[in-house]
């Protein structure tokens, strides 16, 4: 299975893109939101993870330019009745985020703006849908800012000349928080294994 593809684009439009790794140029299909991203590689080596669907009279790689865009295609399609086609121009109309917004407000009539969504699927795509944006959002929030507090505690334990891999292993056992208060819990840590 395909999870993702570094290489130089040789062509791009909307929703479709070439991407040539190696000599072995991929046709993928892409939302106009990962389009737009990508004009901006035009001449640099570029990673664009993909989601493979094969099926017995057909192959087909959808590429995204973030994990977020990609899990949103993968619960997308899940439903019964939303293929790649449809799922891909809701990623074309909304940003996960814009989405997961029409979402929580349930509006239907937003949702019927995407081409192919009638009011009985746009109905059934919010039954389906309700919560899960939100909770990948929040994860991917929360994550970025776990991981922002925890490298900013690691660059100060850095220059108060700690070893990487001490510090790495203080701040497993340390609890979220800011980075003073992280800073300080992996002193403690620290001071104990001198």
């Amino acid at each position: 299975m395909i999870v993702a593809l570094k290489g130089y684009i040789e062509r791009l439009e909307p929703t479709f893109v070439e991407l040539d790794v190696g000599g072995v140029v991929y046709g993928l299909g892409i939302s106009i939101h990962t389009s737009m991203r990508l004009k901006d590689c035009l001449d640099t080596c570029v990673k664009v993870l993909c989601v493979q669907i094969i099926r017995e009279d057909s192959q087909a790689l959808f590429g995204f330019f973030d994990e977020v865009e990609r899990l949103s295609f993968e619960r997308l399609i899940k439903i019964n009745g939303v293929g790649p086609k449809v799922a891909l121009a809701i990623l074309s109309t909304y940003t996960p985020q814009s989405f997961a917004k029409i979402l929580e407000d349930k509006d239907i009539q937003a949702l019927q703006r995407v081409p192919g969504i009638g009011a009985k699927g746009a109905g059934k795509i919010m039954v389906e849908l309700a919560g899960f944006f939100t909770e990948l959002i929040e994860d991917r929030v929360e994550k970025n800012t776990t991981n922002n507090i925890k490298h900013e505690a690691a660059q100060a334990l850095e220059s108060l000349g700690f070893k990487n891999a001490d510090i790495t292993n203080a701040l497993k056992e340390v609890g979220d928080g800011e980075v003073a208060d992280v800073v300080k819990e992996a002193l403690k840590i620290l001071g104990k294994k001198k």
